[in-house]
């Protein structure tokens, strides 16, 4: 499960336990305006062992560069089939250079494996490259709602879809 793109220098590997204390950096650096949004707790973040890696179809990855976690992503199956990704974040001086991109391949890459038809993300109106990111990926945009004064996105990705148009393709 680890993987390195031969255009730069970071490994997309599986959570170690030592990771934690940069995960949980990362994931307080990306919150917006520096707060928990209403409909988050961060505790899978506090315990990233229990609620990723320990649960058949759950798994988190980090991006890591000269020794340092510099990225991470993490998928949550919810129920056979359907899978949310979450927690993605990329170190804000190493935005755009292919780390959140790689870390999502290998997001989607688990949740194919394991035979997920959908899968779903949210991110906040604020965070318009994550939004660029997931387009790319052929998300498609579901519906929107209001949290405490801020617009939330959600996402999802049929991959049944998907393989029937690369099917095609060929």
């Amino acid at each position: 499960m680890d993987a390195q793109t031969s255009s730069s220098p970071h490994v997309i590997r599986s959570f170690r336990k030592g990771d934690l204390k940069a995960c949980s950096r990362l994931y307080r650096e990306g919150l917006v305006g520096g707060k928990l949004a209403e409909n988050d707790t961060g505790l899978d973040i506090d315990d990233i062992e229990s609620a990723y890696m320990n649960h058949d179809g759950s798994h988190f990855w980090v991006a890591e560069s000269e020794g340092k976690i510099v990225g991470m992503i993490g998928v949550q199956a919810h129920e056979p089939g359907l899978a949310e990704i979450r927690r993605l974040r990329v170190a804000q001086d190493l935005r755009r250079r292919g780390i959140g991109s790689a870390l999502v391949e290998e997001a989607l890459k688990f949740c194919h494996e394991r035979g997920c038809i959908k899968i779903t993300l949210d991110t906040f109106m604020e965070r318009e490259p994550a939004i660029k990111l997931f387009e790319k990926f052929h998300f498609r945009h579901n519906r929107s709602r209001n949290v405490s004064g801020r617009e939330i996105m959600h996402f999802y990705l049929d991959l049944y879809q998907t393989e029937r148009r690369e099917k095609k393709k060929t």
